[in-house]
């Protein structure tokens, strides 16, 4: 049986997270470009809060990128793992390790998922709208 922990991002990940969105058919394109991680992305994760799960090898399984809104609250942007690895509590031990570090800290979740995150206990407080 696999150990899996999170830590924090680093550039050298960059290669993993960039396989990890390849393989999701284009539904990330707009974080990656035929050389890799796109240069805004790259600004992005250098930005936030971003935690990679690992297996034993060391392997990035998934990430979570997370901001940080001055104490007030966090929002998570993005939360991916990677096809071979979910349904292994990936997801969830990122969220926990969030929650860990930033405790009494309320943290909401910006997805098209809702099922996915209502099965983490999240609840629905509300609706994001796009301006145009």
């Amino acid at each position: 049986m696999r150990n899996y922990i999170t830590r924090l991002y680093k550039p050298s990940d960059n290669a993993a997270l960039y396989d990890m969105m390849l393989a999701e058919d284009g539904e990330w394109s707009d974080y990656y470009d035929d050389s890799g991680i796109s240069s805004q992305f790259q600004v992005a994760l250098n930005n936030c809060i971003v935690y990679v799960v690992v297996d034993d090898d060391d392997t990035a399984c998934g990430f979570i990128r997370v901001r940080n809104d001055d104490g007030f609250f966090l929002v998570v942007y993005d939360l991916l793992v990677h096809k071979k690895y979910r349904g292994k509590n990936c997801g969830r031990i990122l969220i926990d390790r969030v929650c860990k570090d930033y405790p009494g800290i309320d943290v909401y979740v910006m997805s098209d998922e809702d099922g996915y995150y209502e099965k983490q206990g999240f609840n629905k407080v509300g609706s994001i709208f796009e301006l145009s």
